[in-house]
Order: C-alpha cells, then sequence, then structure tokens
C-alpha cells in the first residue's frame, strides 16, 4: 500500500470512453491527484511541462509507474445491486421470478434482522465488488434498519463510493407476512433515519457513501408509501431507486392497478427526477421514455437478469439514441455474476441478439430488430462514464475534475483469459480484448478517489 493509502500520480497508458461510441487511449500518459480524490490533470508525451511534471511525480513519493502489459481503466459503475441477495448468487435461477423470489429471495432477505449475519455478508460482497473492479455500487438493501446501516459502515470502511437504500415494501397482498414494512409511515420513518444515518458518518463528509430512496417497486407498495417516499426524496434531495416495467407481470400488474404504466405513476408520485435510476425498463412505452429523457432519469440496464426474468431484451441502441441516461447492473443475484465485464459482454450479446432476432423458423428480414446493435465501445462506456452520467456524479472518466476511481488491468497475470499479441495488436485491439477477456485476474489494484481499496500482492 501507498503511504497514506493514496496515489497522487500515475504513468502509463489509459484507456477510458469519454462518451458514447468512442475510446480514447493516451500512451504514456502521466494522471495527477489531488488529496481530494480528484483528478488535477491529464498530461500526455510532448506536451508542455510533460517532462517536468512526470520527474517531479516520481520523486513525491506517492507515484505508481504501470509496466508492459498493464492499462489504466476507469473503475466500473454498478448501477443495480440487490445486497443482500449476495448469498442467494447462481441459485435456483431456473425458477420462474415469482417462484424464485417467494421460495429463496424473500426468505433470505427476511434474515438481515440478524445484524452479525449482515455484517458477514456484507463485507464478503463489498470486498468481492471492488476486487472486480466496481468502484461505484449501487446498493439495494432491505427492510432492516440495522443491517442497512451495518452495510453504509463497510462500504465507507472499504472505501467503495455507494449509495445504500432502505428497500420499502408495505403492500399487504404482494409482501410476505414476515417480511414487510408494518405500515407506509414506519417505512418513510425508517427511510429519513437511514438517510441522516449515512450523512451524519464520521469521516463520511465527501459524501462517498450516500443514502438511496427505495420502493422495491410499486406493486409491492402502497399509494400512500410511493407518495411519501417521493415527498422525502425531494425535500431530502435524496437519490432514488426502483424497478420499472421489468417483465410483462410486473408492467401489467401496474396497468391494471392504477391505470397507467410505471414510468407515469413513478412521475405522478414524485419519484421521477435527475436523481432517479430504473431497474430494467424493459416495457416502457415511446410515451415512457420521453418522460425518463424530459425528468433526466437514468436507466439501469441488466441484460444478464433481462434474460432469466425479464421476458424481453431491452432496446438499448434505440434509448441511446434517444437521449436516455444509461448504465448497466448486474442485479445481483438475478443476474449471476458480480464481474461488470461480464454486464458489457451481455449488453453485447442482447443487442445483437434484438437485431439478428431468434427464432429461426422467421424470415431473415422479419426475425429481429434493425439497428439495434451496439460494440464494445458502447459497452464499456455504459459500464463506466455513462453510469457516472446516470448517477450525475463526476465518475467514469479521466478528465480534470473528475474523481480518480480506477483499476489497472494486468494483462501478464497468471490466470489471464487476454492473449495479447504485441507485434500484431493496436493498443485498440488490446482494449477490445479486455472488455471481452478479462476478468477479477486481471485487476491488480483498484483506487476509489485516489485511496487504494484493493490490490494483489507482488510477485
Amino acid at each position: 500500500m501507498l503511504e497514506g493509502n493514496r496515489v497522487r500520480a500515475v504513468h502509463g497508458t489509459l484507456m477510458h470512453a469519454p462518451v458514447a461510441g468512442d475510446v480514447e487511449i493516451l500512451e504514456d500518459a502521466l494522471i495527477e491527484i489531488g488529496s481530494d480524490g480528484d483528478i488535477c490533470d491529464v498530461t500526455v508525451p510532448g506536451a508542455a511541462g510533460f517532462a517536468e511534471k512526470l520527474s517531479t511525480a516520481r520523486s513525491s513519493g506517492s507515484f505508481v509507474s504501470l509496466k508492459p502489459g498493464q492499462f489504466l481503466l476507469p473503475g466500473f459503475v454498478d448501477l443495480h445491486i440487490h445486497a443482500p441477495q449476495w448469498p442467494q448468487l447462481g441459485k435456483a435461477l431456473h425458477l420462474p421470478l415469482n417462484e424464485w423470489l417467494a421460495k429463496h429471495t424473500f426468505p433470505l432477505e427476511a434474515r438481515y434482522a440478524d445484524v452479525q449475519f449482515a455484517r458477514t455478508v456484507y463485507r464478503s460482497l463489498v470486498e468481492t465488488l471492488l476486487a472486480n473492479g466496481t468502484t461505484t455500487a449501487v446498493y439495494f438493501g432491505t427492510i432492516h434498519a440495522g443491517a442497512n446501516r451495518v452495510l453504509a459502515d463497510l462500504c465507507l470502511a472499504f472505501g467503495q463510493r455507494a449509495f445504500v437504500g432502505k428497500v420499502a415494501m408495505d403492500d399487504r397482498d404482494q409482501c410476505p407476512d414476515d417480511y414487510r414494512d408494518p405500515s407506509p409511515q414506519a417505512a418513510i420513518e425508517d427511510t429519513d433515519a437511514l438517510i441522516s444515518y449515512i450523512r451524519d458518518l464520521p469521516d463520511n463528509g465527501s459524501g462517498l457513501v450516500k443514502p438511496i430512496v427505495t420502493p422495491r417497486f410499486i406493486p409491492s407498495c402502497s399509494d400512500p408509501l410511493l407518495e411519501g417516499l417521493g415527498a422525502l426524496a425531494q425535500s431530502m434531495e435524496c437519490h432514488i431507486q426502483t424497478h420499472c416495467s421489468e417483465s410483462d407481470w410486473e408492467h401489467n400488474y401496474v396497468l391494471d392497478r392504477l391505470g397507467r404504466t410505471d414510468t407515469r405513476a413513478l412521475q405522478d408520485f414524485g419519484l421521477l427526477g435527475r436523481r432517479t435510476i430504473l431497474a430494467h425498463s424493459n416495457f416502457i412505452t415511446d410515451d415512457d421514455s420521453d418522460r425518463i429523457v424530459a425528468a433526466g432519469t437514468g436507466v439501469a440496464h441488466c441484460p444478464l437478469s433481462n434474460f432469466y426474468f425479464a421476458n424481453s431484451v431491452f432496446p438499448l441502441r434505440a434509448m441511446l439514441d434517444k437521449g436516455v441516461h444509461l448504465g448497466l447492473g448486474t442485479d445481483i443475484a438475478a443476474g449471476p455474476s458480480a464481474s461488470m465485464f461480464d454486464s458489457c459482454r451481455h449488453a453485447i450479446a442482447a443487442s445483437r441478439a434484438l437485431e439478428d432476432g431468434v427464432d429461426s423458423s422467421q424470415p431473415a428480414e422479419t426475425r429481429g430488430r434493425p439497428k439495434s446493435r451496439i460494440d464494445f465501445r458502447h459497452a464499456f462506456w455504459l459500464a463506466t462514464a455513462g453510469g457516472g452520467v446516470a448517477l450525475d456524479i463526476p465518475v467514469g472518466k479521466f478528465a480534470k475534475n473528475y474523481q480518480f476511481d480506477a483499476m489497472v488491468i494486468d494483462l501478464n497475470a497468471d490466470a489471464s483469459n487476454v492473449i495479447w499479441w504485441q507485434d500484431a495488436d493496436s493498443l485498440g485491439d488490446v482494449l477490445q480484448k479486455i472488455v471481452y477477456g478479462a476478468t477479477r485476474a486481471n485487476i491488480s489494484q483498484v483506487w476509489v478517489g485516489g485511496r487504494s481499496v484493493a490490490e494483489k500482492p507482488c510477485g
């Protein structure tokens, strides 16, 4: 570890995606980081003062020089994680969603009344995600005040940038008797208390960990609860997260109950705004997407879990072209992978499936949805800068005044699946191979706000 766990300068090849669909590779560049974790400057060879800056950085004592085969990438932004479902990862995914929730998820989440159980699980989760390069995590918690506080405490202790939400769910017809809020007012008061707890945490003055208002989704919440959470989020200027038009059942349930779509209903309840993240949104209408764009709301695209439970492929490229703020989510545990690299790959695969179609009995010309594909550039942006835009926070790219949330990808790692042919692969080829083939084994160092939060021992 560096002194004070902080780095002040890194020299090497930087790879990022400042805008959707485009990547920038800065070879042998110098990135300087302030004591607050902000990037002060990015300087490339040949620029005025580069040699002097590099010399000063080398003598600073908090300097990292990347080795051949190592590359600096922004940290990942995971917009949708169910923290209590971590022990459920990879289990029972053959079941329909309602059975998966009733038989496995809700009984598991009810266990978080035990704070020690929560501490054990959440420690494992936060450490694993950081080791996988997830520097910003957006978490659904449970209904339990103690467990949610433990999750916030651990994120802060381990240095992960995080949004932590108390799940609100009070509908007696849709929620289990042993796992629901006793009343709308109780859920609102507990949410308010968690907001204050997180904002008042010692050593959280920079807001590394933030609260986020979290109605599970409309079917699990009464109208008074949704109205109250909307008012609370606005008065406290707090982020919001929920599920939106995820599946046939969920989308149609809301239409039957309220006579309008999830998006319109969330807007009416005061839950649609610039600081809102909507998970999934597979069945949103054109009118819905117009509302989302107008509100500046973000959408968490969760391609892997959509394959299992959403009954459709999200029209990602169409929503990008329309101007929706978009990022990626693992959706642990409905998405059975902790790696945002996997989310990138599945986003690409889902877009190709939507464009080409999947039913070979249909004519090729009508089998798919034209102009739906994305490539590795879009996926890389979605997992980094796109997530930052969706959350409206300065992360995900290497630019002045952005936070230095970054990871070192080492292609020389013993267990690397990325095969790099130095005499044949351009740096653009290398980045493409990283997006398609890198794993946790390739991540040798992770920083959040300039602080080292995960590091593999040398040798």
